[in-house]
C-alpha cells in the first residue's frame, strides 16, 4: 500500500486487513520505520516489533530496522558467542548505520519472513496475507528497489542471493501486488499516475488497484443546486447560510468527480472509490466502514 503522504494509506491498509480477516484470511498489517499508526487506529498500546492480534484473524507489527537487523544476524550466525561479539562491535554498528539502504533491505527481509509458510522465527504464525503500509510515493519506489540494488552491488555471496530472493518476492506478480491510495485533488492524482508508471516500469511490480479515498457524496442534482443558489439571496439568515454550505459541498463534490475522471484516464489499474467519512478521528469503526466498500 503506497501513495502520496496524507492520503490515508494506513487507514485503507487496516480496512483491507479487516476485510481479509472477515473473510477468514489470517492477515497481518506491517508498518515500516517503527511507525505506530495502526495501533492508534485500534486505540491499542504501541505494538513494536511484535506480532500483536488486533481483531479476529488480524495482527499488526511495527518493523524496527534495528530489531530486524538483530533478528537477521541471529538467524545467520548459529554460534552465540559470535553473535554477541558482533553486536558489541562498534565497527559493525557504525557500518550498519552508514550503509545506504541496509535498513530498508532488512525491513523487506522481515516482510519476506512474515510471508513464508515455513517461518524462520520460532513459533511464528503462518499468514495468508501480508499487507505492507509502505513509505510514501518517491520513498516507496526506492524502498522496493533496495533488494535489486544490493543484488547488483554484492555480486556473489549470501547477501547477493538473499537480495535476489527478496526482489523475486516483490516482482512476483502472482503473489505480490501494489495498491495506490489517492485523494481527489490535482496533485495527488498527478503523483499517483506517475507512481503507477514508475512501479510498473522501474520496479516491475503489479499495480492491482488505485483507491480514490475521501470522495464526497453527490447530495444535490443540478436543479437542486440552482434552487440553493436562489436561496443564497434569501432574507432568512439561517436559510442563506445553509444554502451557501450546500452549494460549497456541491461544488467540491463536482470538482472531486472531475479529478476522479482524470485519474481513470491516466492510470491502467482499476480505480475504486472510498467515501469521505465525516468523523473527527478515524478509528477502527471508520476502518470497518471502509472495509465494507473495499473490493
Amino acid at each position: 500500500m503506497t501513495g502520496k503522504g496524507g492520503v490515508g494509506k494506513t487507514t485503507v491498509a487496516v480496512a483491507l486487513g479487516l476485510r481479509a480477516a472477515g473473510e477468514g484470511k489470517r492477515t497481518i498489517v506491517c508498518e515500516v520505520s517503527s511507525q505506530e499508526n495502526a495501533s492508534h487506529i485500534f486505540d491499542h498500546s504501541e505494538v513494536g516489533f511484535h506480532e500483536v492480534e488486533m481483531a479476529e484473524n488480524l495482527w499488526s507489527i511495527s518493523i524496527d530496522p534495528d530489531e530486524s537487523m538483530r533478528e537477521y544476524v541471529l538467524l545467520q550466525l548459529k554460534v552465540r558467542a559470535m553473535r554477541d561479539l558482533l553486536f558489541r562491535s562498534r565497527i559493525f554498528t557504525y557500518l550498519a548505520a552508514a550503509t545506504p539502504g541496509l535498513k530498508e533491505l532488512v525491513t523487506i527481509g522481515k516482510i519476506w519472513e512474515l510471508a513464508q509458510l515455513d517461518r524462520k522465527v520460532k513459533a511464528g504464525r503462518k499468514y495468508d496475507l501480508v499487507i505492507v503500509d509502505a513509505p510514501a510515493t518517491g520513498h516507496g519506489i526506492g524502498f522496493l528497489q533496495t533488494p535489486r540494488t544490493f543484488a547488483a552491488i554484492a555480486r556473489v555471496g549470501p547477501i547477493h542471493s538473499q537480495a535476489q530472493q527478496l526482489d523475486r518476492l516483490i516482482t512476483d506478480q502472482e503473489h505480490t501486488g501494489t495498491a495506490i491510495v489517492c485523494l481527489p485533488e490535482e496533485m495527488p492524482v498527478n503523483e499517483s499516475a506517475a507512481l503507477e508508471h514508475d512501479l510498473r516500469s522501474e520496479v516491475g511490480v503489479a499495480v492491482d488497484r488505485v483507491y480514490m479515498n475521501g470522495l464526497y457524496p453527490e447530495r444535490f442534482s443540478k436543479q437542486e443546486a440552482e434552487q440553493l443558489a436562489k436561496l443564497t439571496e434569501s432574507e432568512n439568515g439561517l436559510a442563506r447560510s445553509a444554502a451557501r454550505a450546500g452549494l460549497s459541498e456541491h461544488s467540491r463534490a463536482r470538482s472531486q468527480r472531475a479529478q476522479l475522471s482524470r485519474l481513470r484516464r491516466r492510470v491502467e489499474a482499476p480505480v475504486k472509490t472510498l467515501p469521505f467519512l465525516f468523523e473527527p478521528e478515524l478509528g477502527v469503526e471508520a476502518a470497518r466502514q471502509l472495509a465494507k466498500r473495499l473490493h
